[in-house]
């Protein structure tokens, strides 16, 4: 037998700045991961603040009660006999820092603060820390005197080291640091280091889980040795959700990977792991001569041994094996990560269900199956015994503890929570009142369906009568402005109508509280800005925000089979229109038409914008070359130079957006994700003329090729 040591990592659903429930659930995995026989634990990034907590890093206040936490922790029986990796942020000579706490038995042995911080996309770290530039130097750090009182110490050492136990060596590397080019892991391993650390604040987006779980395994495929990985699990406060997966990897194997999904609060994930499989990896001659070279960390002494004789005697205890990574589809992460989006959102809100308007279109009936979706992951969570499940499903359904209510059914735990209601005008089809209906029948929402005609008639006669003229619809001989305009009336009136709904239903139904005003306007539609400022789009959330059309209609027939919805068939095979005109025998509006472009266009056009940072030209320049098979090269200019107008002049509706689940790399979320102007000059005259000039010189090579053919 060799060294078989006992580790773990865990996903904690941390709340910002929710300080009670956060040390709740950090000594719960402590608790757990020593119930297993592990001697090291390690949680997420900034576990005991929350990740989310954003400009609440500046204020003193925040550093005052990690210490608080953290003191409450150093005290615990449950902190006993075990080496832990804690995440807060500390102040150092009036510098903030992002930090990892290593503790053993009431002692701080270590503070290291992150070196690489996270400063792009979602993430603002600069904003609030500044990165540990010191490499492989420490500094004497002064502990706050309710600290001294825990430990004895006066100070503690600070910076970039690493920990000695009595038979290994452990290093931290967080979150960015494993993104970067030139990775800590790289020196930690050549260095002796044996355990290497890593948490983590990712955020879940589609199809994104394969690049860090690729860049977790090559971190020890070539360096050899054990790596760690705890992540956040859950809505921290914001429009992210953390989709944890927590992995524990050996020479560049997966033993042990935790759920990407979940709307549990605390998730251990243990391994045990023969150190003497790292050292014989490591045996090759190239490496050897590359860590006899390393420059050395300080090794910070710890008085534990990592390994246990009893597992080491035991012939029956073996490490853990190989498993093989498991991914979900782009399908049935849309149907899971929104839905713990939603679970966390409602329950920590304190309101008591959530309203949707329903239009009969696969948009808003995404958004429905999402809520369906949430529905079966508490009654299947309440099923497994999870005690906070429970007692948040009774809180949002205002049934006591004595009740002993337990959600059993998806469909009658959704006739509490959800309502749903078609708003109907002359202009709408019955297809899509019927949908609606049979949708909400279906997933068993609390539905009405209505007509507001008497409510926009009232408003079109308030104009007449202020203006002493009457607008008209194109198809009864109006202009444009007239046609938009009626149009408008509609989609507002609608949002109006919502949340009086909202705020009442409850009342109605003889129940206390609110209801949460869903949104339904996807990524596509927001990018073009192909909806009404403040119409039924404006809501408190939205789960389909950030997801594209395309991947909206995967979901929906993944959920069709998966969920026995066959209702949702119907949802396929509708043509989108946003039923704001009248329909005649010529005309039924369609979304695509409206827009002058298809979604699967404007996907590509977002992603080329936004994730391939093209302006105008450099866009129309590479869809020369993707969309060659499918139409002429004037035909590109001008959907290239339509999809930027339209962009330009809708751009302020971003500012106004709904907070929205992010899911996607384009998104174009104003002042969060996408910071971008939102006046532009939309006439582009440069970039655009550029665009023709070149259109122009590309037909005549064309034409001179067929010439000479």
């Amino acid at each position: 037998m060799g060294h078989l040591i006992t580790v773990a990592t865990c996903s904690l659903n941390q709340w910002a700045l929710d300080f009670k429930g956060n040390l709740a659930r950090t000594l719960e995995s402590i608790r757990i991961a020593k119930e297993r026989g592990a001697t090291l634990r390690i949680g997420p990034e900034l576990e005991i603040t929350g990740y989310g907590c954003a400009d609440h890093f500046l204020e003193g206040d925040t550093y005052l009660h990690s210490w608080e936490v953290l003191g409450q922790i150093l005290s615990s029986k449950e902190a006993e006999g075990m080496l832990l990796d804690i995440g807060m942020p500390v102040m150092h000579k009036n510098v903030k820092y992002n930090c990892r706490i290593i503790i053993l038995n009431s002692k701080i042995l270590l503070i290291r603060p992150k070196m690489f911080l996270a400063n792009d996309g979602n993430y603002r770290e600069l904003r609030w820390f500044t990165p540990w530039s010191k490499y492989r130097v420490t500094e004497e750090h002064f502990l706050p005197r309710m600290i001294q009182k825990i430990t004895g110490q006066i100070t503690v050492p600070i910076g970039d080291a690493v920990i000695s136990t009595h038979d290994s060596c452990i290093g931290v590397e967080m979150c960015e640091e494993l993104f970067t080019p030139n990775s800590p892991h790289i020196g930690l391993s050549l260095d002796g280091v044996e355990i290497i650390t890593n948490s983590s604040g990712s955020h879940h987006e589609l199809r994104k889980l394969h690049t860090r779980v690729e860049l977790i395994k090559e971190a020890t495929l070539k360096s050899g040795g054990i790596y760690l990985y705890a992540n956040q699990q859950g809505c921290d406060g914001d429009r992210l959700y953390y989709d944890g997966c927590a992995m524990i990897i050996v020479n560049g194997q997966v033993v042990a990977q935790g759920s990407q999904f979940s709307i549990g609060d605390v998730e251990v994930i243990t391994a045990t792991i023969d150190l003497e499989d790292v050292r014989s990896f490591r045996s090759s001659c190239s490496r050897g001569i590359q860590a006899s070279t390393s420059a050395s960390f300080r090794r910070i002494e710890a008085n534990i041994a990592l390994s246990d004789g009893r597992l080491e005697d035991n012939p029956a205890i073996r490490p853990t094996t190989v498993k093989r990574v498991f991914y979900h589809t782009p399908e049935e992460e849309i149907s899971l990560g929104p839905a713990c989006w939603l679970w966390d959102y409602l329950r920590r809100s304190k309101t008591s269900g959530f309203f949707l308007p329903l239009s009969g279109g696969i948009d808003s009936c995404a958004t429905a199956t999402i809520v369906a979706s949430m529905c079966r992951l508490v009654v299947k969570s309440c099923a497994k015994g999870d005690k906070q499940t429970i007692a948040d499903a009774r809180q949002v359904t205002g049934e006591s503890a004595e009740s002993g209510y337990i959600p059993t059914d998806p469909q009658e735990f959704a006739s509490r929570i959800f309502h749903t209601c078609y708003m109907g005008t002359k202009n709408s089809s019955n297809e899509t009142r019927t949908r609606a209906k049979e949708l909400a029948e279906s997933i068993g929402s609390y539905h009405i369906d209505l007509n507001m005609d008497t409510v926009v008639s009232a408003l079109q006669l308030l104009f007449a009568m202020v203006t002493g003229k009457t607008p008209a619809f194109r198809a009864h001989g109006g202009s444009d402005v007239e046609n938009l305009a009626l149009q408008n009336i509609q989609a507002r009136i609608r949002m109006v109508l919502a949340y009086l709904l909202a705020q009442l239903l409850p009342w109605v139904r003889g129940r206390p509280g609110s209801l949460l005003v869903l949104g339904s306007a996807n990524v596509d539609e927001c990018l073009r800005g192909y909806f009404t400022k403040y119409d039924c789009s404006s809501a408190d959330i939205n789960p389909i925000g950030g997801i594209s059309k395309a991947d909206l209609r995967l979901f929906i027939a993944y959920a069709e089979l998966a969920f026995g919805m066959p209702i949702l068939s119907s949802f396929l095979n509708a043509t989108p229109t946003a039923e704001l005109e009248p329909i005649t025998e010529t005309y039924v509006q369609a979304d695509e038409v409206d827009m002058g472009m298809t979604y699967d266009e404007l996907t590509e056009f977002g992603r080329l914008r936004k994730v391939y940072k093209c302006g105008p030209y450099s866009m129309f320049t590479k869809l020369i070359h993707l969309w060659s098979d499918k139409m002429e090269v004037a035909e590109i200019a001008v959907k290239v130079k339509r999809f930027f107008f339209y962009y330009s002049i809708n751009r302020h509706k971003m500012t106004t957006l709904t907070p929205s689940y992010h899911a996607e790399s384009y998104s174009p979320d104003d002042n969060r994700f996408d910071l971008r102007p939102f006046l532009y000059n939309a006439s582009w005259s440069w970039q655009f003329d550029k665009i023709d000039r070149t259109v122009q010189v590309l037909e005549k090579e064309q034409q001179t090729g067929e010439a000479h053919s």
